[in-house]
């Protein structure tokens, strides 16, 4: 059996299998994304619960998100924080309670509606992370409110998980709960902004100190998983406690000290995220209720667009540059995947489906999204120069 080959063998064949595919993607223009997600689907019955490239995938995204928390400072968090909270609350209503509601039309009970209006929800921070990355558009006017908005959703998600965990194991969740809940995630981001303006204040000279490169990774990529895996600990997302770790240093300097450190292993080791996000996809035999599918997915795409176009005009930005953030947020991925988790039985299959077929619209929607853009409004007008003619 192909379970009995070394860990080792099978941790070759898939980074292998990886630069395959990103050589295909590379030559073809093809989201790269999509190849590993795939890759993953392929390799499910080999590869499922490989405690190996579990571990690798979480250590990928814990990194992922600890270089983008580098790039907010407290005071850029709290500027984004004042304009995105209107932006977010029209997400949760549109792409979690609207998506509620439509299940519910459909016959399913509550329970089962919040669940997979808990799927529907969030959309993917490491997909979307990756592609802002990957062509280019972190410096887009869009990307702060994308940003933004992504941020929201990790702090709304984990409630909602923990909230549908008590429910499925049959235990109660009141007030009492909630409230000891937005209590840690206030305490692990009061704790790194203190950590962050006073042990951490003078960590780029002690950095510079270290001459080691050894040294600076285990530092860094221990503080990133350290944190990371205190949020996980105290019930919470390590998505979230990575993102904090990140602002904790973004005070110091000169962040590409820490960036040209942890880069190199974040780009080796993200690929493998998303091929254990493949592998953990049951598409079983068949597809259950294909048309609150069809319709869950339309509206998917349509919710984010709006948030997009509404939110981003409440958060300042141009018509166009909204529209273009609404194609880029419709990527569903890790949340989602935790989520189904819950799910049991034709539902659990049905959310494998929805994933799947989300994930991979949202990911051309984003490689579309400028073009479309383009399309409907137009080229963007160039900025004339005042230019003074000298008199004679």
């Amino acid at each position: 059996m192909l379970h009995d080959f070394p860990a080792l063998l099978g941790g070759g064949a898939v980074l292998l299998g990886i630069f395959v595919l990103g050589f295909i993607g590379f030559r073809t223009r093809f989201p790269n994304v999509i190849l590993y997600i795939l890759f993953g689907v392929a390799l499910a019955g080999v590869l499922d619960h490989n405690k190996i490239l579990h571990f690798s995938s979480e250590v990928a995204i814990v990194l992922l998100f600890f270089l983008l928390g580098l790039e907010f400072s407290t005071k850029r968090l709290g500027d984004i924080a004042k304009k995105i909270w209107s932006a977010g609350l029209l997400d949760v209503f549109l792409s979690l309670v609207v998506s509620m509601l439509i299940t519910v039309a459909f016959g399913l009970d509550w329970f089962t509606a919040f669940l997979i209006g808990g799927i529907t929800y969030a959309t993917s921070s490491s997909i979307t992370a990756k592609l802002l990355d990957d062509q280019g558009r972190m410096a887009n006017a869009e990307t702060e409110y994308i940003l933004g908005i992504l941020i929201f959703e990790d702090l709304v998600a984990p409630i909602v998980v923990a909230v549908l965990i008590a429910m499925s194991a049959g235990g109660a969740f009141g007030g009492t709960e909630l409230l000891i809940l937005l209590g840690k995630i206030i305490a692990m981001m009061a704790v790194a902004i203190l950590l962050g303006k006073t042990l951490f204040k003078e960590f780029e000279d002690f950095l510079a100190r270290i001459e080691d490169e050894d040294f600076k990774i285990a530092l860094l990529v221990g503080l990133a998983m350290g944190y990371g895996g205190l949020a996980l600990y105290l019930g919470l997302s390590e998505v979230l406690g990575a993102f904090l770790a990140g602002v904790m240093l973004a005070e110091i300097g000169r962040i590409e000290r820490v960036e040209t450190t942890v880069s190199p292993i974040k780009d080796l080791l993200l690929p493998t995220f998303f091929v254990y996000f493949g592998t953990t996809v049951s598409l079983g035999e068949g597809v259950p209720m294909p048309v609150l599918l069809i319709v869950l997915i339309i509206w998917s795409v349509i919710a984010k667009v709006l948030v997009g176009i509404i939110g981003g005009r409440l958060y300042g930005l141009s018509k166009r540059v909204s529209f273009r953030a609404g194609l880029s947020i419709c990527a569903r991925g890790e949340f989602s995947v935790v989520i189904a988790a819950i799910a049991v039985g034709s539902i659990k299959i049905f959310s494998g489906v929805y994933i799947v077929v989300a994930a991979f619209i949202g990911m051309i929607l984003f490689n579309y999204a400028p073009k479309l853009t383009t399309k409907i409004y137009g080229k963007p007008e160039k900025k004339k120069k005042n230019l003074k003619v000298p008199t004679v």
